[in-house]
């Protein structure tokens, strides 16, 4: 087996990474450097879901398994680009449009949800996005789904001053059925080969998430 091609589908780290509203502003500086001590090393500090991230069920359940808990099985796998791109801003993302994908949806594939929305990254718009209504999770999770990669920020609708929201209905749900999700991915246009994915997050000790390098692998058996 060797692979034929990889794509990337993580935004960069940096300190200009966009977060989710009131989340802990990245801050990324020197803290040695060559000229002065003879090499190079940055110091971090960022909250545990910047950029393109996974989150764990213990992100919403208190009793729900760490990131370092998870079988890593959950962050590896053949995947399916579910198009449901052209969606109106705050749309939800019903049964009906996540059907005619249905036959490649099952245990152990990783579902792609693919928006479009990444073209909105390091907007404010881009907080306007699509999310997934709670009965289409349910029948997702029915079908064996545990993975879900989202081109967007947030697998619910993310609240604003003239948009309320509803709480976090499918967080709860895939956390509830030992899942996870993966928000802020890029790229899912550019696969066009059927992808093995893989977006295994930081051993972060007790994490509720962690950041992620995510690629879409194009693999020769």
């Amino acid at each position: 087996m060797r692979v034929r091609r990889i794509v990337d589908l993580s935004v960069p780290l940096a300190e200009s990474t966009q977060v989710y509203p009131g989340d802990p502003v990245p801050r990324i500086e020197p803290a040695a450097t060559i000229e002065a001590d003879g090499f190079n090393l940055l110091s971090l500090r960022l909250g545990s879901q910047t950029g393109t991230h996974v989150d764990a069920p213990y992100h919403f359940h208190a009793d729900g398994p760490r990131i370092d808990e998870l079988d890593l099985a959950l962050f590896t796998g053949p995947g399916a680009v579910v198009d449901v791109t052209g969606l109106a801003p705050r749309a939800r993302i019903t049964w009906e449009a996540i059907a005619p994908s249905a036959g490649r949806l099952g245990p152990g594939t990783i579902a792609l949800l693919h928006t479009g929305w990444a073209d909105r990254y390091q907007t404010g718009a881009y907080f306007d996005h699509p999310f997934l209504d709670a009965d289409a999770c349910r029948r997702m999770l029915d079908l064996g789904v545990r993975t879900f990669l989202l081109d967007f920020p947030n697998i619910d609708e993310t609240p604003d001053g003239g948009h309320p929201g509803e709480g976090f209905p499918v967080h709860h749900l895939v956390a509830a059925a030992g899942g996870v999700i993966g928000e802020n991915l890029r790229g899912f246009e550019r696969i066009d080969f059927e992808p093995f994915i893989s977006c295994l997050p930081l051993r972060l000790a007790g994490g509720d998430g962690a950041p992620v390098r995510a690629v879409a692998l194009d693999l020769a058996r």
